[in-house]
């Protein structure tokens, strides 16, 4: 009969363990964590508009908000996938900044001098990589008033998405669990297939 091998099924059983663990907490703490953000973040269009905030508070997201950009402005082209690019003012005195409208214009030049803006906050482009944005410090994104009413020369922002904001800790739990199965039957097929340690005889 073959023996079990101690401490390799030690070191398995606490990765399976760990893994285990992992999709536990994805379904069963982070999904519904998640579930209750964005039910917070589908209500938010709805609710009063609100001063730009001072400091970043992702529980704000789709909120209607005003603000007035002073001058000096200073504007900036980003990406927005198939609306082309989106035209970013940045303003003076404050860490206030405004998504006037996009264009698919690569080289588009818009003369804002500022004023009240009236729009819905969201994520500001930061220029990150995905990498860069993992590692960055923890805490709320920098936000951006989206406006409402583009500058002449501009399309209008997109409406609230609540879509763009991910929600994959089901399928992250699913994985972990489906890591934990396929961990413990690839070990108990290696443990079955494993050939027998022939003693050693004695030579005469």
């Amino acid at each position: 009969m073959k023996r079990v091998p101690v401490l390799p099924t030690l070191v398995v059983a606490i990765a399976v363990a760990i893994m285990i663990g992992l999709g536990w907490w994805q379904i069963f703490d982070r999904l519904p964590r998640k579930e209750a953000y964005l039910a917070q973040l589908a209500a938010n269009p709805a609710k009063p508009p609100i001063a730009f905030p001072a400091t970043p508070d992702d529980r704000l997201l789709f909120r209607r908000a005003t603000g007035e950009c002073r001058p000096p402005v200073t504007t900036r082209r980003a990406g927005a996938g198939s609306a082309g690019y989106r035209i970013i003012a940045d303003c003076s005195g404050s860490d206030m900044t405004v998504q006037l409208g996009t264009t698919r214009d690569p080289t588009a030049q818009i003369a804002w001098a500022g004023g009240m803006v009236t729009g819905y906050l969201s994520h500001a482009p930061t220029g990150q990589s995905v990498i860069g944005a993992a590692f960055a410090a923890s805490g709320a994104a920098p936000m951006i008033l989206v406006a409402d009413t583009p500058p002449a020369g501009l399309s209008a922002n997109a409406r609230p998405d609540l879509s763009a904001v991910p929600n994959n800790h089901l399928a992250y739990g699913v994985q972990w669990f489906a890591f934990a199965a396929i961990a413990t039957i690839i070990y108990a097929l290696a443990v079955l297939w494993r050939r027998p340690v022939r003693p050693v005889r004695p030579q005469a």
